[in-house]
């Protein structure tokens, strides 16, 4: 599989708005709001597209991966560069996850050298956790929103 990064346009983060998961992924669903294409579009995601030009996926970095009711518990205080992912659901539990997520945490470590990266997932996603700490993230912190339990991961900087 080859992939490539692209700048996140506005077709593509429409497309990534109407993805729907099946359950319990479900809970990663979106709807098409204004604030949510913004979102997309402020600079702070990108498109991963494969050998064929499709929109294979994205990822985030920043304050767009972070989970917003997470920052009161200081689970964001300690220097790390968040990250965020977010697959094709015709994609997903086929066994592509190591290489989709190790070629953007390639391209993340090469722009943040030594810098850690951060990621935050909801614990009910047991799949994602196992890729993460197959690609070397380790749990840090805990919290809970009205919504759902997450966790941090921490992988350490190279």
């Amino acid at each position: 599989m080859s992939l490539s990064i692209q700048e996140m346009k506005q077709s593509m983060a429409k497309t990534i708005l109407s993805w729907k998961y099946e359950q319990p992924y479900d809970f990663y669903n979106n709807e098409e709001t204004e604030e949510a294409l913004q979102e997309l579009l402020d600079g702070s995601y990108f498109a991963i597209m494969n050998e064929t030009g499709n929109l294979f996926g994205f990822y985030c970095v920043g304050k767009s991966a972070q989970v917003p009711p997470g920052r009161p518990f200081g689970v964001y205080q300690n220097r790390a560069v968040d990250i965020g992912f977010g697959m094709n659901p015709t994609h997903t539990g086929k066994g592509k996850g190591v290489e989709f997520c190790t070629f953007i945490l390639q391209q993340i470590e090469d722009q943040h050298q030594g810098i850690p990266l951060r990621l935050t997932v909801a614990t009910f996603n047991q799949r994602a956790i196992h890729l993460y700490e197959k690609l070397g993230f380790r749990k840090e912190n805990k919290f809970e929103t009205d919504v759902a339990k997450f966790i941090t991961m921490v992988k350490k900087g190279r």
